[in-house]
């Protein structure tokens, strides 16, 4: 049985076929890698964004603060403190006897010297009194007189057994009574004459008259009214107190200086002369006397005066603003941002205020990064964001011309 032949287009329409499958398979293909591609893009923005979110979320949770630096301050302070000046001896004169001011020889703003006569008291019933004493005296004298002689004779008459032992001994007995008597108006006599002397007014030291309370006619009443003030002017003596935070770094013969108030002069140098041992409970200062030379006279007693001490520092003390500065039950204490960015407590010691900025002597190093006006929130170890201060611009200098015609 003759077979029959094959069509001529039976082989091309199968090749065709083949190659249309190939085309499909492929352009599958390069549709799945390229939805695999744009899924990889699409997980890939998924996570940045996450990423983002998250990091703006722990952003703003985080809390910003503004930084603030310090400065480095004077090694050498110098403390400036009121005092008024006095002389180097002050004393307020009182009488000694009562009476009238018959006179005064002195007055205020006069020089004296020491026993300088200043004021006479009159005093007629002591005068009258010390005459009455020594004739008491006189009296006295002349029985002593009489019983010494009486006892002589009666000595020789006891020693020839020509007298009592009983006489004899009376004799003796009336002897020393009017020795004793006469010691005693002797005592009396010199009263008088030293209260007699306390009319007279002088001058216990040379010095200048600040102050004369009396005049002539006056009652003196003893030891109540004050006559006169005498002041030693040369030298001059005054007192500071010093803070407990400097106590310790004042030392007698150390040098200060000395400034008058509404003086045009220049300061004058003086020389710490005294330092108590203690301070004082109540103000917690320490009591500081300084000597100061006047022999020109130009200082007045009771001038206020300023005193500066140049006190050296044991360590070089750092200059914060004093916004930087938190006072609790805890004590004054700074807030310190590290180089992490945690917060950080720093007790520290303070030194002198400013106002607007203050000195820090310990707790803290020119390297620290501080908290300016720190929250209240804030928490030990916290993390947070830093954000320096912008400097403030300078003050143009203003145009003095300006509102001049």
């Amino acid at each position: 049985m003759n077979s029959i032949p094959s069509s001529p287009f039976a082989r091309p329409a199968s090749e065709h076929s083949h190659r249309t499958l190939l085309v499909v398979k492929r352009l599958g293909l390069g549709l799945l890698l390229l939805l695999l591609l744009a899924g990889a893009w699409r997980l890939a923005q998924n996570l940045r964004q996450a990423e983002t979110l998250q990091a703006q979320t722990a952003a703003s949770q985080q809390r910003s603060v503004i930084a603030a630096h310090s400065r480095p301050g004077e090694a050498t302070r110098k403390l400036v403190l009121p005092a008024s000046l006095r002389g180097n001896t002050e004393t307020q004169l009182y009488a000694r006897s009562n009476g009238y001011l018959s006179a005064w020889h002195k007055t205020i703003g006069d020089q004296v010297k020491k026993g300088d006569l200043l004021a006479v008291i009159d005093v007629p019933e002591l005068e009258q009194e010390l005459a009455q004493s020594r004739a008491a005296l006189a009296q006295v004298k002349a029985r002593l007189e009489l019983t010494r002689t009486t006892l002589q004779r009666w000595t020789q008459l006891n020693g020839t057994d020509s007298g009592t032992q009983q006489e004899f001994d009376e004799k003796r007995s009336a002897f020393l009574q009017a020795e004793a008597d006469f010691s005693a108006a002797q005592a009396n006599v010199k009263r008088l004459e030293n209260i007699e002397g306390y009319r007279r007014i002088v001058a216990p030291f040379s010095g200048v008259i600040t102050r004369r309370a009396v005049d002539v006619g006056s009652l003196i009443v003893a030891g109540s009214q004050e006559l006169f003030a005498l002041t030693q002017t040369d030298p001059l003596r005054l007192t500071v107190w010093v803070p407990q935070v400097y106590a310790d770094d004042i030392k007698a013969g150390q040098e200060v200086s000395v400034r008058v108030l509404d003086s045009q002069g220049k300061p004058v140098s003086a020389h710490v002369d005294h330092v108590a041992g203690a301070l004082d409970p109540v103000n917690r200062s320490r009591q500081v006397d300084i000597t100061l030379s006047n022999k020109d006279g130009k200082l007045l007693p009771g001038s206020y005066v300023e005193i500066s001490i140049n006190v050296a520092g044991k360590s070089s003390p750092l200059v914060v603003p004093a916004n930087v500065l938190v006072i609790d039950q805890a004590g004054p204490h700074v807030v310190v941002v590290d180089a992490e960015h945690h917060v950080a407590f720093r007790p520290v010691k303070l030194g002198r205020d400013f106002g607007r900025e203050l000195e820090i002597l310990e707790g803290i190093s020119a390297s620290d990064t501080l908290v300016a006006s720190p929250s209240d929130l804030l928490v030990e170890g916290e993390t947070v964001s830093v954000v320096e201060a912008q400097a403030k611009p300078a003050e143009q200098p203003k145009d003095k011309t300006a509102g001049k015609s």
